[in-house]
């Protein structure tokens, strides 16, 4: 497929979004002008079509006026780089971050580039390293002329209508949301709602993996157990005798299962190939969303519990609560002489 409004963009990093990005954009017919402080990734890119730019001035440079720079980059690395756009871009000119900002650090980035007349947009990019072929998922706030603008790279990037079936109760036939792409507001809108799609995203994820841990350990009562003082009993044994495969109760939730959904899918998809997850030490990281999430819940008195919870978890996989559990045990080694258990 080839764009009826081929654009020229200027790409800021081409880790594994940025490149699949590019690619996709190129795939439409659009032009695209690449830089990244891996010249290895750039000069891939270039062998697939793209130009190579040296530094970020020739990267402006190289662009047509007015440019349109996308910046996928973590967040920590967007303001000295936008920083250093800002003197070489001009009015007109538009930067999208493309990252995952702090929505409230776009309200600011919009402000400071706006006495220049240069545009700023942000736009929350969910699909990961499937959003090559499947499309990803935009989430856009800015001013209605530059994203306006940008729509044919918008459109580009999105799945467009044919990934999902038409919501049977939507009688709206204008907008774009139904091609995977929308303008959620003003500066700072499209990342809000990115933040709080993977606050939701951390919440789906908590709950699947608790509900196979479930099922992976109900075969508790065939397992021997010490009883003593330091152990709660399994009641009724009896009632947990069930080893069940959970790599096929992954495989069957996916076929018209009321849980049923991508995150399935991957999670079938990694226990077909290790049904122990030996790969993995359970560690889970979090990139900051999350917690912005639950702090949005905060100042908005909004009740988040699954969110929260599931954010917490995540500190927890990371023994960041190791102290916390050193006090419970020195409380009850004290006042009641209860010695730790090894295991």
């Amino acid at each position: 497929m080839t764009t009826d409004t081929p654009m020229q963009l200027g790409m800021v990093g081409l880790g594994r979004m940025g490149a699949n990005l590019v690619r996709r954009l190129m795939r439409d017919g659009h032009r695209c002008v690449v830089y990244d402080l891996d010249t290895d990734a750039v000069d891939e890119m270039e062998q697939e079509g793209a130009t190579a730019a040296s530094s970020l001035h020739d990267l402006a440079d190289r662009l047509e006026q007015p440019r349109n720079v996308w910046l996928m980059l973590p967040a920590g690395v967007v303001q000295p780089t936008l920083d250093q756009l800002a003197t070489l871009l001009a009015a007109g000119d538009a930067v999208v971050d493309g990252g995952n900002s702090y929505y409230r650090d776009d309200i600011a980035r919009a402000g400071q580039l706006a006495p220049a007349g240069i545009h700023y947009v942000d736009c929350g990019t969910s699909g990961g390293v499937w959003g090559l072929e499947r499309g990803y998922c935009l989430m856009i706030g800015g001013e209605d002329e530059p994203v306006a603008r940008l729509d044919p790279i918008f459109r580009s990037i999105a799945p467009g209508t044919g990934d999902a079936a038409p919501t049977p109760g939507r009688t709206r036939t204008d907008g774009t949301a139904p091609e995977g792409y929308l303008h959620c507001g003003p500066s700072g809108a499209g990342h809000f709602v990115k933040m709080v799609h993977n606050g939701v995203e951390y919440g789906m994820m908590a709950a699947i993996g608790e509900g196979l841990g479930i099922i992976k350990h109900a075969d508790a009562g065939l397992r021997s157990r010490t009883v003593d003082a330091e152990t709660a009993p399994l009641r009724e044994p009896e009632a947990y005798q069930y080893e069940i495969d959970v790599a096929e109760v992954a495989e069957v939730w996916r076929r018209g299962s009321v849980v049923g959904s991508w995150l399935v899918d991957l999670v079938a998809d990694a226990l077909a190939r290790s049904p122990g997850l030996d790969a993995y030490t359970g560690r889970v990281s979090d990139s900051g969303e999350g917690r912005w999430t639950v702090l949005a819940a905060v100042d908005e008195s909004v009740p988040a519990p699954v969110i929260t919870s599931a954010l917490f978890e995540r500190y927890q996989s990371r023994e960041l609560g190791r102290f916390t559990g050193q006090v419970l045990s020195a409380m009850r080694g004290e006042f009641g002489g209860h010695a730790e258990k090894a295991g």
